[in-house]
C-alpha cells in the first residue's frame, strides 16, 4: 500500500524537520497544501527546502511553481469538470463515485474520500448512506488483472480519518493506499506516527502477497 502525507495548512515548526525524517525513511510523495499562503510566500518556503526533495513534492496551490521549481507535480481539486488533466497534473481529489469514474485513468493517483470521520476537520466525514458496496465493486472491477490498462493505471488512495488501525479497512474496500494528515500532525512526533502507519501498510502488503 502506498502512503502519502499531506502537509499542515499553516506554519508548523515541526514540518521541515519531520519532512527530513519522512524522506530519509523512504517517503515517495509529500503533498504541500497551504491554501492561505500567497504564491511569493509559498515559493520562498519551497525554495528554502533541499533541492533533492523537490521531485517528491506535489503542490495543491499556485501550480505555476511546479515547473518553476522542478517539483513533482500538481494536485487538482474535485471541481471544474474539464476533460483530461492539465500539464503537470499527477493527482486529484474525488469525493463521489461519478467523479471517480470520470477521472479513472487520467491521473497517476486519485485521493478519494472522506472515507472515515476526519481527524483534522471536526464534523467532516463520509455522507450518510454512502454506497460503500458500489465503491467496493468499482475498485474491484477496475483492479482486475485482465482489465484494460487505461481503466486503472492510477492508484486510488483513501483519504479522511486514516490511521494505522483503519488501513485494513481501506485494504478490504480495495484502495491502493492512503493519504494521511491528522494522524501524523496531531501526534507530538509526526515522523514516529508516520512510521507506525507505514509499518502497518507494509504488513498488509506482505499479507496480501502471501509473504
Amino acid at each position: 500500500m502506498q502512503i502519502v502525507v499531506i502537509s499542515p495548512e499553516s506554519r508548523d515548526p515541526r514540518e521541515v524537520p519531520a519532512m527530513r525524517r519522512f524522506f530519509a525513511a523512504g517517503l515517495e510523495c509529500y503533498h504541500v497544501r497551504k491554501p492561505s499562503w500567497t504564491a511569493p510566500v509559498l515559493e520562498a518556503w519551497l525554495s528554502a527546502l533541499p533541492r533533492e526533495w523537490r521531485p517528491r513534492i506535489v503542490l495543491h496551490e499556485h501550480h505555476s511553481l511546479v515547473g518553476k521549481l522542478g517539483l513533482g507535480g500538481r494536485h487538482d481539486k474535485d471541481e471544474g469538470q474539464g476533460g483530461g488533466p492539465p500539464p503537470g497534473a499527477v493527482s486529484r481529489s474525488c469525493h463521489d463515485l461519478a467523479s471517480l469514474r470520470r477521472h479513472l485513468g487520467a491521473y497517476d493517483s486519485i485521493l478519494f474520500g472522506p472515507v472515515f470521520p476526519s481527524l483534522s476537520k471536526p464534523g467532516y466525514g463520509p455522507p450518510a448512506g454512502f454506497p460503500w458496496y458500489e465503491l467496493w465493486a468499482l475498485l474491484r472491477q477496475t483492479k482486475r488483472v485482465d482489465a484494460p490498462t487505461a481503466q486503472r493505471p492510477a492508484r486510488i488512495l483513501a483519504i479522511g480519518g486514516i490511521t494505522d488501525q483503519r488501513l485494513a479497512r481501506c485494504d478490504e474496500i480495495g484502495f491502493d493506499g492512503a493519504a494521511v494528515l491528522g494522524a501524523v500532525w496531531n501526534d507530538p512526533d509526526p515522523a514516529r506516527a508516520l512510521a507506525g502507519i507505514r509499518n502497518e501498510a507494509a504488513r498488509l502488503e506482505k499479507a496480501l502477497n502471501g509473504a
